[in-house]
């Protein structure tokens, strides 16, 4: 039991239970209840005493339909993903791993921001603003103008904000911003829970935009309650691998735009730039004329993108072969290499297979399983395929290859890239100029094509 003047919470899902148990009533999570002190304005003797609004509710037809105006940050990657520049009055949540260029992303949208009059506040807990400078002073962007403060209580953050007059607030961390409202440390459930509302409120009455920083767990979610990506209007995740230079800003939320839109950064030592040609910079540094290397296009929002995958099968050295994927779930790898199998009499029971994406993309589609067929196919007779071919289709359990979705704007960036031959599935109802579109029925098709 807890203490007296104390809930706990579900991590999870938000539930509140009187006591603790192992498992969320309300949603079935094991181990997510959190003990949470009972803030000393916010019991349910302060929520029976609250004043209803002044607003009165009006008819749909009445509110008025213009539009709104979107702050460019001149980060054209960054403007993209959000739909256009930051919107008034929206909270964006931005998370990653640590170190992976979030901090200094939001530098630059500062800095940029105040260049072309919008005026900012960058609010950091977990830097003090000599530490601020000392990284500002390494980006091409001049962020001399930016106002800077070292603050965790949120009553002073919208106190300063409000006074300074910013239309853009930055808050590095949420997860280090605190109430004096509610009792416990900064970073628990109901601080974080309770700032993000706040700071929700506080942008949609005062009218700036607020972009918060939060820190990800090890699977790889915001730390804190699954509320807060509901509460806000976008949530993006910053990705990438810290031995590469591509950074992918990913929209999984966007009210005012697009979702799962990407944008690719380059990590630089004067900070982030972005990709002028995304599509291309996934390509760089292929070398044709080498077996197990297939090239498939994938959408990712409204955007095509061309991306390499590698694939080597060997000859086992131990007992049970290895299965290696790195940017595909190996459960669809271990699903197509049965059908490679079973259908396409190759056999893999003796062999090791390693699967690798190149430039640190994730395959979520099933339209990349003809590339990952053919590339296996091509290690197996260790025969290179046609350096001008992209691979587009799903495979089903039965061998057959399906057609697939948005393939006009796939082939499109294909035949923009140089590319010259596209294979398919023989029920793609499309044709480009320019492109030799071969079609197939199924991965027996494919492998005789490839072996003649």
């Amino acid at each position: 039991m807890g203490k007296a003047g104390s809930v706990f919470r579900c991590t999870d899902c938000g539930a509140e239970q009187p006591k603790w148990g192992g498992r969320c009533e309300a949603c079935g999570a094991w181990n997510t209840l959190v003990e949470e002190p009972v803030g000393r304005s916010g019991g349910r003797a302060d929520r029976k005493r609250a004043v209803p609004s002044g607003t009165p509710p009006v008819r749909l037809s009445a509110v008025g339909a213009a539009g709104f105006e979107r702050w460019q940050t001149g980060l054209r990657e960054f403007d993209f993903v959000l739909g256009g520049g930051i919107v008034p009055g929206s909270v964006v949540l931005v998370g990653g791993e640590p170190g992976i260029g979030k901090s200094t992303l939001l530098l630059q949208c500062a800095a940029r921001l105040e260049q072309a009059g919008v005026p900012t506040l960058y609010v950091s807990g977990e830097e003090a603003p000599d530490q601020i400078r000392l990284r500002a002073e390494r980006l091409t962007v001049d962020a001399g103008a930016v106002h800077v403060l070292g603050e965790t209580r949120l009553e002073a953050i919208t106190y300063h904000a409000h006074a300074l007059g910013a239309r853009v607030v930055f808050v590095d961390s949420i997860q280090t911003t605190y109430t004096d409202e509610l009792e416990g440390a900064p970073g628990n459930v109901g601080q974080v829970r309770e700032c993000a509302a706040r700071l929700m409120r506080f942008a949609k009455e005062a009218g700036p935009a607020v972009l918060l920083v939060g820190h990800v767990t090890k699977g790889g979610g915001i730390a804190g309650p699954k509320t807060l990506e509901h509460i806000v209007d976008t949530v993006l995740y910053f990705e990438g691998e810290s031995t590469l230079d591509h950074r992918i800003l990913r929209a999984v939320k966007n009210r005012f735009g697009s979702v799962d839109e990407i944008g690719v950064f380059a990590m630089t030592g004067a900070g982030l730039e972005p990709v002028a040609d995304p599509a291309a910079a996934f390509l760089a540094g292929r070398s044709t004329g080498v077996s197990g290397s297939a090239v498939t296009a994938l959408m990712e929002g409204t955007r095509p993108l061309l991306v390499e995958i590698q694939a080597l099968a060997a000859k086992t050295g131990f007992g049970t072969p290895q299965r290696v994927a790195t940017g595909l779930d190996h459960r669809r790898l271990a699903v197509l290499l049965a059908v490679l199998e079973r259908r396409g009499g190759l056999p893999f029971g003796e062999r090791d297979v390693f699967v690798n994406v190149t430039g640190g993309v994730r395959l979520i589609e099933p339209s990349t399983d003809l590339a990952v067929v053919a590339a296996l196919v091509s290690s197996v007779h260790d025969r290179p395929l046609p350096a001008d071919a992209v691979f587009l289709g799903e495979v089903g359990l039965g061998g057959e290859i399906r057609p697939v979705s948005a393939v006009e704007r796939r082939l499109g960036e294909a035949a923009r890239q140089g590319f010259r031959r596209v294979f398919l599935s023989a029920r793609s109802r499309v044709s480009l100029p320019g492109l030799d579109l071969v079609g197939m029925d199924g991965i027996g098709d494919l492998a005789r094509r490839l072996a003649a």
